[in-house]
């Protein structure tokens, strides 16, 4: 099974007059970063709320709001007199000064910060365990997309790794013949610069097995196909989180690609090495999304 890394999830219960809201999203990123708003009732709870997105979502960027709303008068609040005073002053002084209207001065006072909170900044157990379960409930929503989303990719990289795998059998198919025609060049650039009556055959046919091992790609397309097939063994396990042991493997994919074109010297197996380094840049773009 295959996970993204983006996904969104979100639960919202309103029992009484409280509604409590969570809404997730993720988005791919090498580690897990998370960017949590809380509503300040659950400030005391914030590193319980990073343990439980963590121990699900293990890694991308998330971006985490949740909140709990006061439907009606159901919770006491405590006005800060003071305070309240002390903005009043102070918009005072500048409305007379920039000889501005003073109407409707209470409402204003009262959505300043903190001159209206709650009588009690304590959460009970039993409020902790509804919140929990709708952030639970969001998790679980963001993480049936990641699945949805993971099918997917894992589709679309499995016809990668297809491709790659149907591009190597082209070659393995050229190879012999790209063989033959380095003997052929070689034959014809002794016999119109040397003469083919002073070319000494036996010494020929050991600097040509010679020239020929250098140019052998047999090796690197054997360890190709292997690093394909490993591929696709990690795609069948059930680990969740494998996005960066898939990314090792196509960096070794590359390298064999890599090989096989330098060493080949042939316009034909070039091309196919060119179609294989498309399919590999469209599977690591793909990669960088995967859990």
């Amino acid at each position: 099974m295959l996970k993204s890394m983006t996904g969104f999830g979100r639960a919202e219960v309103t029992q009484g007059e409280t509604t409590i809201i969570a809404e997730i999203k993720s988005l791919n990123g090498k580690q897990f970063e998370v960017n949590l708003k809380l509503s300040p009732l659950l400030k005391p709870f914030e590193f319980e709320v990073r343990n439980m997105l963590q121990q699900v979502l293990q890694r991308g960027t998330i971006d985490a709001t949740i909140n709990i709303k006061q439907n009606g008068a159901s919770r006491p609040v405590v006005i800060n007199t003071a305070l309240a005073r002390y903005y009043h002053e102070a918009i005072s002084t500048m409305a007379t000064d920039l000889n501005l209207p003073q109407e409707d001065m209470l409402n204003v006072l009262m959505k300043l910060p903190e001159v209206v909170s709650p009588a009690s900044e304590q959460m009970s157990d039993e409020e902790w365990a509804q919140v929990k379960s709708v952030i639970s409930n969001a998790i679980g929503d963001l993480d049936l997309h990641r699945i949805d989303e993971g099918k997917v990719l894992e589709a679309d990289l499995r016809l990668r790794i297809d491709n790659i795998l149907a591009y190597t059998e082209k070659v393995k198919e050229l190879d012999p013949t790209r063989k033959e025609k380095v003997r052929q060049r070689l034959d014809g650039l002794l016999a119109e610069y040397v003469g083919k009556e002073n070319v000494d055959a036996n010494r020929l046919e050991q600097e040509l097995v010679f020239y020929l091992e250098k140019l052998d790609i047999s090796e690197e397309l054997v360890r190709l196909q292997n690093h394909c097939r490993y591929f696709r063994d990690i795609l069948n396990e059930e680990e969740s989180s494998k996005g960066k042991k898939l990314g090792f493997v196509l960096q070794e994919i590359g390298r064999e690609i890599n090989t096989t074109g330098s060493k080949a010297n042939d316009a034909s197996i070039q091309q196919w090495v060119v179609m294989m380094k498309d399919e590999l840049e469209k599977a690591k773009e793909q990669v960088l999304n995967v859990l």
